[in-house]
């Protein structure tokens, strides 16, 4: 495998369209083969308007990092703290060409170094992921677990069909 250079930062409300530019082009194939057209257009919007993000950073209190490779930017996670003791990995994507390189671990390790900064004590992460996905398998191999299913009403008659996955970090 070849060797890639990785990089990550923190961002601010200065990245929002940066965000919404990689969720551009990550989030139709991740999710064509799963969800109708009509859902991933209207999720698409809904999530990913620069103004949600924006939002998302400044009253929600999501964390955004971003992953670089070779200083382009190659993906996101985005995290929010649920209770005192568990944090909720809210979006991880990476650029579908850049699948199978390490990215994604890189992010969720990354994800867990960030939240030990602020919380060196005992948490737990989940993570919400389609019943659908591909990923499941991925997070599973990196020690999550399916802790329960959730179908989530996001409006417009759309549901998101989650499995709650969860790790416990000591």
């Amino acid at each position: 495998m070849e060797k890639i250079n990785l990089s990550i930062r923190k961002a601010d409300t200065n990245d929002c369209s940066r965000i919404r530019e990689l969720a551009s082009r990550i989030w139709e194939p991740t999710y064509g083969s799963i969800l109708p057209e009509e859902q991933l257009e209207y999720m698409f919007e809904m999530m990913y308007s620069v103004e949600h993000i924006r939002q998302q950073m400044t009253e929600l209190g999501h964390e955004y990092l971003i992953v670089y490779t070779d200083n382009e930017p190659a993906g996101y996670i985005s995290i929010e703290k649920k209770t005192d003791d568990t944090f909720i990995f809210q979006k991880i994507y990476t650029l579908p060409e850049l699948h199978g390189k390490g990215l994604g671990r890189y992010l969720i390790e990354q994800g867990i170094m960030y939240i030990q900064t602020m919380h060196p004590s005992p948490f737990t992460v989940e993570l919400y992921v389609n019943r659908e996905n591909p990923a499941v398998g991925f997070y599973e191999h990196l020690g999550m677990k399916k802790i329960a299913t959730r179908d989530h009403d996001i409006g417009n008659g759309f549901y998101m069909n989650d499995y709650i996955m969860a790790m416990r970090i000591e």
